[in-house]
């Protein structure tokens, strides 16, 4: 058994896939399709006399994402996160409790950002293209705060 989705041959990560949602309470989120696993899936799917019927796409303009994620700041020790614009430390770059310096995550730059998303949008907006033609994806603006995203979630899982 493979530790990681990343660590499973191509030609099994469907069969991976399908194992441990039907094992886990929580199945591993972290799988990004690309047009032809996707068509995989389907195929397995149908087999199994089973379809997806759900496609969530939390749609966020990039800028909103850029200022989120490059707003970022923690404190190393104790993990407490800042944000620039939305959660600020009292002195800017200082840890409220300790005094202490905050630092920023390497991949939160815009340099790492861009690059990241020139690969997800490559590989995603195809897969959601392939989606949208079955008609199941629901498209959820992800820049709204976080209790109005679950409750648009919720909506459409339960339509």
């Amino acid at each position: 058994m493979a530790s990681s989705l990343e660590d499973v041959q191509t030609t099994d990560l469907m069969s991976e896939l399908l194992r441990r949602m039907k094992c886990a309470s929580k199945p591993d989120k972290r799988l990004i399709l690309i047009v032809v696993q996707a068509e995989k899936l389907d195929e397995m799917l149908d087999k199994r006399g089973a379809k997806i019927d759900k496609v969530l796409n939390f749609a966020i303009d990039d800028a909103i994402l850029e200022e989120r994620i490059t707003g970022r700041w923690i404190h190393a020790s104790s993990g407490r996160s800042y944000h620039t614009k939305f959660a600020p430390p009292k002195a800017p770059g200082v840890d409220d409790v300790t005094g202490e310096p905050l630092m920023q995550r390497k991949d939160d730059t815009a340099e790492v950002l861009k690059s990241r998303l020139e690969a997800f949008h490559r590989q995603t907006e195809p897969v959601i293209d392939y989606y949208v033609k079955k008609g199941v994806v629901a498209h959820l603006p992800a820049e709204k705060p976080p209790k109005e995203v679950t409750s648009e979630v919720q909506k459409v899982l339960s339509s």
